[in-house]
């Protein structure tokens, strides 16, 4: 099993590290030829005007929704799902994958030093709380027909989706050293 992560800018080290913790092979993409033979997309935290405008500067966009519609998982922690997000709620100019049937709120949270730490339910991964970390993080506001909320906050607020085999979440698995939802993630690969 082979999992492309776009690494244009952001997390992505820290996916990888993720992945290669439970066993999957890992590879960074930056370029089109570098999508052969992926399983599964990631797409990480960071900042999402910069990871849409790489992304189509590299000419990244359209392969990645095709690999998308033939039914490739693709999992997008915080600005990874701003990028996955059919709608993105503000007026920015910001040219999403068009992924997901949901609409989103950017830096929802507010600012860099409003960041926190919440345990989630997410019944999905098991019993036990997943420690969810929010950093300037968007939030769920709409969801489509076909979209099943994953999460939320204690205040209802939504904060991770599942529609097929695409998952988008708020927070931030990957800083994290619990791997459920990677290996959720690869179960829907398997």
């Amino acid at each position: 099993m082979k999992i492309g992560v776009l690494a244009l800018q952001g997390t992505f080290i820290e996916h990888i590290h993720s992945l290669k913790r439970l066993g999957a092979g890992a590879v960074e993409i930056r370029r089109t030829e570098e999508l052969a033979g992926v399983n599964g997309i990631i797409i990480p935290g960071g900042e999402s005007t910069t990871i849409t405008h790489l992304m189509e500067y590299y000419g990244l966009v359209r392969p990645l929704k095709e690999m998308a519609q033939r039914g490739i998982p693709f999992l997008g922690t915080c600005a990874g799902m701003i990028c996955m997000a059919r709608n993105v709620g503000s007026p920015v100019n910001l040219q999403t994958l068009e992924l997901m049937d949901i609409r989103v709120n950017r830096n929802a949270f507010g600012r860099q030093v409003s960041s926190f730490e919440q345990p989630l339910d997410i019944p999905a991964l098991g019993a036990r709380p997943f420690p969810g970390l929010f950093i300037r993080g968007p939030v769920i506001e709409d969801v489509g027909d076909g979209v099943e909320i994953l999460a939320r906050l204690e205040n209802g607020t939504t904060v991770a989706a599942r529609q097929g085999k695409l998952i988008a979440t708020s927070f931030h698995p990957e800083l994290m050293d619990d791997l459920r939802l990677h290996s959720y993630f690869l179960s829907l690969i398997r």
